[in-house]
Parts: C-alpha cells; structure tokens; sequence
C-alpha cells in the first residue's frame, strides 16, 4: 500500500474528487486519527486503505 492523491483515488473509485471528499465526512473522526490533516493532497497509505475498505475501491497495483 503506498500513499494516493485524492485525484488518484477518486480515479479508481469512478467518482470526482468532490464525492470522494464527501465519503470522507462520515468517518473524520477515525481518518483524523489515521493521518489525515485539512488540505492534504496525497493521502497517506493508512488513509487510503480505509476509505478503499469502506467503499469497496480497488486499489491492487
């Protein structure tokens, strides 16, 4: 697993960069205590195997 821009991310999961950090908001408090900062724009891999877990994303390499 290795970090992903949100744009990457939001690639992978078919969806715009708005409705990836909309999918965010309902878990802030536990990607807060995961890394993730206000403004980050690559987002560390602990982050982005959690958002991928929730919402069934793809991201083999």
């Amino acid at each position: 697993m290795k970090a992903k821009s949100k744009s990457e991310l939001a690639e992978l999961a078919g969806v715009s960069v708005g409705t990836l950090v909309n999918w965010f908001k309902p878990h802030m408090t536990e990607l807060t205590a995961l890394g993730l900062k206000p403004h980050m724009r690559v987002l560390p891999p602990k982050v982005v195997k959690f958002i991928a877990d929730q919402y069934d994303i793809d991201i083999t390499e």
